[in-house]
């Protein structure tokens, strides 16, 4: 029987660390098996179908991760999904249950992303607000899981309609804007912020290696804010450099990485992912 192995599917993908933190957790726990970027460029659902149809065909595959952009063109292609990812509506996990050969959908990116704010979550708040720049697959995750733990949001995006589509999707007392809205200055005077949680999210690829940076004009930033930024190449982005420098906590994307990988891991390979090596883990990721 072939050892199993799993891939991870979109474009780009040459520079996803996903294999390096996979291969790290099978070494470690003595296990045979691989795990392999496959690039499938374009919201194109034939070349998406060509590839399962492949990939189901080969009994070592056991899934795949599923980055941009085709963590929501992907959804017909699956046989089920998960609770969460069917209220998220998008995927970065399909995992494949060879009894009958069938495609699940999950997803764990609002697990991994919430996993470093935990400390901060278990104490009480008199208010929690973030401000989360983005409406794709990511961004539908990590609102979905700030709105459950108690989060108020902003939800900005160059396309505002995307932004008003997500608020909707979400249900509550939230809101949309045009992410151009936090570009220019604001002379919006903050209140005593004792006791409130705010917090900066950049779910975009603004940033990250080859984009510009995010426009952000630090005058809608409040005093206190963590600023949390997904992108993880580079892992010090210029809106974390700016905001270390301005005094702020800051949230690097290689936690959330980790954390959802270690969600694929345990559905890939039936094991759980050896999480007491994570800070040698981080020191090969940034190396």
């Amino acid at each position: 029987m072939s050892a199993p192995y799993a891939e991870v599917i979109g474009y780009p993908v040459a520079h996803s660390k996903s294999p390096l933190i996979h291969k790290f957790w099978l070494n470690k726990l003595g296990m045979e098996g691989d795990y392999r970027p496959w690039p499938i460029e374009g919201e194109d659902l034939a070349r998406l179908r060509a590839y399962l149809a492949g990939a189901i065909g080969d009994i070592g595959w056991v899934g795949c991760n599923v980055t941009i952009p085709h963590k929501q063109a992907i959804l017909p292609l699956l046989d089920r999904l998960s609770p969460e990812a069917a209220r998220i509506g998008a995927v970065n996990i399909v995992s494949c249950e060879r009894e009958g050969v069938s495609l699940v959908g999950h997803n764990s990116d609002g697990t991994g992303f919430l996993e470093p704010l935990r400390p901060l979550l278990a104490r009480p708040h008199l208010f929690r607000m973030a401000r989360v720049f983005g409406a794709g697959g990511a961004a539908r995750a990590v609102a979905h899981a700030l709105a459950g733990e108690g989060f108020t949001l902003v939800i900005a995006a160059r396309d505002s309609a995307r932004a008003e589509a997500l608020v909707a999707a979400i249900g509550g007392e939230h809101h949309a804007v045009a992410l151009s809205h936090f570009a220019d200055p604001t002379d919006f005077a903050f209140d005593d912020r004792a006791g409130v949680l705010d917090l900066i999210v950049n779910t975009t690829p603004l940033g990250m290696v080859g984009q510009p940076p995010l426009p952000l004009d630090w005058s809608h930033v409040p005093p206190g804010a963590i600023i949390y930024d997904i992108v993880y190449a580079p892992l010090r982005t210029p809106l974390l450099t700016e905001a270390r420098a301005r005094g702020h906590q800051t949230v690097d994307g290689l936690h959330m990485l980790i954390g959802q990988a270690a969600v694929a891991f345990e559905l890939f390979f039936g094991r759980r992912a050896p999480r007491e090596h994570d800070a040698e883990l981080r020191r090969l990721l940034t190396a």
